[in-house]
Parts: C-alpha cells; structure tokens; sequence
C-alpha cells in the first residue's frame, strides 16, 4: 500500500470515530463533523461523503474489511463525482431552464429507498449499514437527491443538442469496430395481458373480513397490530401498515383518493385498488401530504378463477388471425394500461434478459407473424405476438447502422462532457480537505 493510501485509511478510520463521536455527540445536542472538500461556495462534508461511499459499498457488495483497495477507490472515485456535480450545480442553478419539481425528488428518493431495502434484505439490516435510522437517511438524502436532479437536468440540456453526421459515425465505426460489443439477436415483441382475479365469492368473503377489522378497531382493537397481523403489504406490514407522509400524485388514485377525503383519524370502509382491498386511516395531513396507515388483504384466487382466464385467452387466441386481430382485440381486452393504447407494442427485447423470465423463456419458440398461447407471469396470461426479428452479431454498418450512430453519439457526448467538465472546474475554487 503506497503512503497516499496509508493516508486514505488513516482519514476513514478518523472518519469513522468521528461520525461515532458525532451520534454521541448529538444527544448532547453537539453535531461534529468536518469538511471533505469545498467548492466555490459549496461544502461536502465528510459525514456527506462517508453515507454515499457506504450506500455505494453497500449495492456494489464491497467490504472496507475484506476489500480495503476497492473501497479506496470507491471513495476517490465518489468524492470527484460529489465535486464535479457541485460544478455542475453551480451552473444549473444558474439556468433559468433548469426546474426540478418536489415530487420528482420524493419520487427518485422513494425508488433509491426501495432499492436499498432490497439490496439490505430488512430495514434492520440498511439502518446498520447506512449508520442511522432510514427516516434520518431519507430526510438528509432528499437534498443530495435534489441536486443530482438538478445536475442531471442541466447535462441533459447541454447534451441534447449534440448530434452525429454520416461522417462521423463511419469514422468512429473504422477506428473501434474490432472492439464494438457484439449486438444480440433482438425481435420486436407484442402482448396482450388479461389479468387473473378472484371470484365473486372470494372478494365477498375478504370485504365481509376487512369491515370485521374496522368493526374491532372502533371497538378498541389496535390498527397496528392488526396490520402487522393480517396485512399483505410487505413493505409496511412490519409497521403497522404505516406508510408515511406521502405528497398527492405518488398513490394509485382510487387509494389516494380515499386518504385525502377522509377525516384525520377516520378509517374507510374496504377499498378496491389494483393491489386488493384496504382499510385505510390518514393519521396526520400537511398541505398535499398525508400520513397514511393501512391493512390489505388480498381476496385469494381459486383454480376456478384461473381456469376462467386461461379459457378466455385461448378463445381470444382462436379468434386472432391476423395482426390487426391482434391489435383490436388488445386495445379492447387488454389490461396493461401502458400498451393497450399502441396495441401491446414493447417494442425491440432482447429474448436474453427481458424483464420477465417466464416470456424470454419463451420467446424462442413463437413464430413470427402468429398468436401464441398463453403465457402465465405474476401480472396474469399473456398473448404474445413477434412482428419481426433482428439477427444479432457483431455491428456492421450495412445491417446496424442506428447501433452504431447511437453509440458514436454516446462516444462524443461523454468526450464533450469530460472537456465541459474539466473547463468548468477551472472557474470555481476547489480545495480537497484531506
């Protein structure tokens, strides 16, 4: 290890103490910590440094102990990436044309939440990694959410603007084509997706056991424990079915709807949502937020009530002989809200690595130009239609021409951005504190 390791290690072990002293400190109402980098009138602080290096180690599997050198290099790496977004957001903010909504940022923040659950597996398991309660984490991290949107925002406007001629493109295909990564054999995917539900006597029977609950609670029962008992919500099920502050927007609508005309306190008769059936309690309201609460129960599905769905499908399947069968009936059976309208299009897939195992099983068999049979996912059966087929290999200009542009584009966008970058960091004061 050469010093300026040693010295690196020297500063996370100091580091490390200190953000120790730093929560004993804080029940004495004392906040220690120090400075990592300043930029122009920006600081980053090394308490802002530690909690991104930890939450990076933490998704890429990298232990400080057992790989001391990878971490080291995830520190340098992320604390020139923290200056470089700090030079970024200086300008950003500067440009007029760089907005950036609250609820883009509570939305990006509750996708990176996620992520972190599931990368932890429990949110015992991400409070100790990330060294404090996931609510302190969300309430600081929401500002370094901000103003990556913010920086990615400005880059996405700067880069928009940069194109590729025929020249260019060919040039860059000479220079890199022995080294261009192979491009697989791709095809144009449709599907028609009809969801399995629950009988009649299923969802009767979870309405009748929902309004028994809300009976009990207003009798003295505990909606928490409730919740914690029969809930089927994995994510909040574990607190009492709480979901915290939420802005309007960010619920399915026949939920967040419920939430917001209810009294505080109040708790709702069984709602039906795409997820099942709610009893649902606001607990608190601010503005366009609500702390929400609440106990779902999903009505179990029979053999009978997929039987039905199968059925249906192949007698849609029957009645499809034709590609414009196809559309029609998709635009009026299907319920994947997102293609329906486009008749079911998801576009060019690799059969590879398709979101859904059970389809990209498959793809492989379907003829082109036909209607398959059902295909059974966690969404439901799917119908799926191949339109054509793109055969893979490696990129030539006279068969993948729109891969290769893409990816001289791509190419000559990050040799702007490196150059923008390391112009704009000239123009600011930057001075690294360790």
């Amino acid at each position: 290890m050469n010093i300026k390791k040693y010295i690196v290690v020297f500063f996370l072990f100091c580091l490390s103490f200190q953000l120790t002293a730093q929560e004993k400190g804080a029940e004495k109402g004392q906040i220690i910590d120090g400075v990592a980098a300043i930029i122009a009138d920006n600081v980053i602080l090394k308490s802002e440094l530690a909690q991104l290096v930890n939450l990076s180690a933490m998704q890429q599997n990298i232990s400080p102990n057992l790989n001391p050198d990878l971490y080291i290099n995830l520190q340098e790496q992320i604390l020139q990436s923290m200056i470089d977004q700090k030079v970024i957001l200086e300008l950003a903010m500067e440009d007029t044309n760089v907005i950036v909504k609250d609820s883009e940022v509570d939305a990006a923040l509750e996708a990176q939440m996620s992520n972190i659950l599931n990368q932890a597996g429990s949110e015992e398991n991400a409070e100790k990694m990330l060294g404090e309660s996931l609510l302190e984490f969300k309430r600081e991290y929401w500002y370094e959410i901000r103003e990556r949107l913010y920086a990615d925002k400005f880059q996405q406007l700067k880069l928009q603007s940069i194109s590729v001629n025929r020249t260019e493109v060919e040039d860059f295909y000479e220079t890199y084509k022995d080294s261009l990564p192979f491009i697989p054999t791709e095809v144009k995917l449709r599907h028609l997706l009809l969801n399995i539900e629950a009988g009649e006597e299923s969802v009767n029977k979870t309405v009748v056991f929902l309004d028994s609950l809300r009976e009990a609670i207003y009798n003295g029962a505990n909606f928490a424990e409730l919740a914690a008992k029969y809930s089927e919500d994995p994510g909040s099920r574990t607190r009492g079915g709480d979901l915290g502050f939420t802005r309007r927007g960010t619920l399915v609508s026949e939920f967040e709807e419920v939430a917001f005309m209810l009294e505080v306190g109040q708790i709702s008769e069984p709602v039906k949502t795409s997820f099942g059936y709610h009893l649902i309690q606001p607990l608190e309201r601010q503005g366009d937020k609500v702390n929400v609460r609440h106990i779902l129960i999903k009505p179990p599905i029979s053999i009978e009530d997929e039987q039905k769905i199968y059925d249906f499908a192949l007698t849609l399947k029957d009645s499809i002989a034709s590609l414009n069968d196809y559309i029609d009936f998709t635009v009026r059976h299907s319920k994947d809200e997102r293609t329906l309208e486009n008749g079911g299009d998801l576009g060019w897939v690799n059969p590879q690595n398709f979101a859904m195992p059970e389809i990209s099983q498959v793809i492989n068999y379907l003829e082109k130009d036909q209607c398959s049979l059902p295909v059974k996912t966690s969404f439901g059966y799917h119908l799926l239609w191949m339109e054509d087929i793109k055969e893979g290999g490696y990129p030539k200009l006279e068969n993948n021409w729109l891969d290769i542009e893409a990816m001289a584009l791509n190419k000559k966008k990050m040799d702007w951005y490196q150059d923008f970058i390391v112009k704009a960091r000239n123009d600011y004061y930057i001075a690294i504190k360790f």
